[in-house]
């Protein structure tokens, strides 16, 4: 049997290397060399919790979870019934689209490995072709920009909006980022952190704001002119509010800033459910919208990603080595000491 190393959880807060078969491609399917991928925050909650709950009739109990579902790399093989893709190419993966379950998110195969089978391997629905000029660690970036962009096509921001982003980790400067390639006129990133609020503005946000420390309301009434809520209450002048915190206070926030029509789009996973002022959405008229993954952007955003690749790369605070995957992870676990991690598998057999 020829084995590969694979990245799993092992308990709360734990993850271990394991060597796993080296899963051989049948004739619809395809091999990758995985050299990069990113860390989420969903790997996170699965370490958090120590794995995953397995099925009622197992028991219940908490099974491992492969992990790891931001991948890119190179194809080393190829099925005989595969179109369009051939060793050599360089991919980044759709994990959705796997049929024995959602890649590093409870499905057979996890994107932190050494090889990742891509099954019912083809192009433009399970990965895209990306180009020599792009690291495979900026490619990696891809299933995550494709969420950002998502949120921001569910604010159906217009190039005369004025936008605030609460969060200014990976999800929050994409979508910044997204916003300005869209012609939004001017966008705004909250966050308490003041490395995050640089990041920001480096990837082209407006201005900034330092929620810990100033009056968002205030703030944002001086950046976007002063407007009203349905009762006539001065309120800011902001049209959408997008929300890649994911802090109960970000949406007390929202609703006491909301003027009449505006937009609240949630990207980030509430931790627990908030109070919500109600009245307050009320007076405001203020539109909730989810936005829940990619449904169509999982390549729509590739070719952006490498036209603006270095705009991206500024996301990444941290490349690790895999055989360093343990510091790796620590970093993910520690709040604020790291923004974007990518695991590179550049040098490894």
């Amino acid at each position: 049997m020829t084995t590969m190393k694979s990245v799993q959880t092992a308990g709360v807060g734990k993850v271990e290397v394991v060597d796993v078969e080296r899963p051989a491609p049948g004739p619809k399917d395809a091999l990758v060399r995985i050299r990069a991928c990113g860390i989420c925050g969903t790997d996170v909650t699965f370490l958090h919790m120590g794995g995953m709950p397995a099925r009622a009739h197992l028991g219940g109990e908490l099974v491992p979870v492969a992990l790891g579902h931001e991948p890119a790399g190179e194809v080393v093989e190829v099925g005989a019934e595969v179109v369009g893709l051939k060793a050599g190419d360089r991919v980044v993966v759709n994990p959705q689209d796997a049929p024995t379950g959602i890649i590093g998110c409870g499905g057979r195969f996890g994107g932190m490995s050494e090889y990742l089978l891509i099954e019912n391997a083809e192009v433009g629905r399970s990965v895209a072709v990306f180009p020599g000029t792009v690291p495979f660690d900026v490619a990696s970036l891809n299933e995550p920009m494709a969420v950002s962009r998502h949120a921001v096509n569910r604010s159906e921001a217009k190039p005369g909006d004025k936008v605030v982003v609460f969060g200014a980790g990976p999800i929050g400067l994409g979508a910044a980022i997204w916003l300005k390639l869209r012609g939004v006129e001017h966008v705004v990133v909250a966050d308490v952190i003041p490395a995050r609020l640089e990041k920001a503005l480096a990837v082209g946000a407006d201005a900034v704001i330092n929620s810990a420390e100033e009056d968002v309301a205030a703030r944002l009434t001086e950046l976007h002119g002063q407007s009203a809520n349905a009762l006539g209450q001065p309120r800011p002048g902001t049209d959408v509010f997008i929300d890649a915190a994911g802090a109960p206070v970000v949406f007390n926030t929202v609703v006491q800033s909301a003027k009449w029509g505006a937009k609240l789009v949630m990207v980030a996973v509430q931790k627990k459910g908030s109070d919500i002022d109600l009245g307050g959405m009320l007076r405001s008229e203020l539109t909730l919208v989810a936005s829940q993954g990619y449904p169509t952007e999982i390549f729509e955003v590739t070719p952006q990603l490498v036209e603006h690749q270095e705009r991206f790369a500024r996301l990444i605070s941290h490349r690790v080595p895999f055989s360093e995957v343990d510091r790796a992870f620590e970093l993910t676990l520690t709040p604020g000491a790291a923004e974007k991690v990518v695991v590179t598998l550049d040098d490894e057999d």
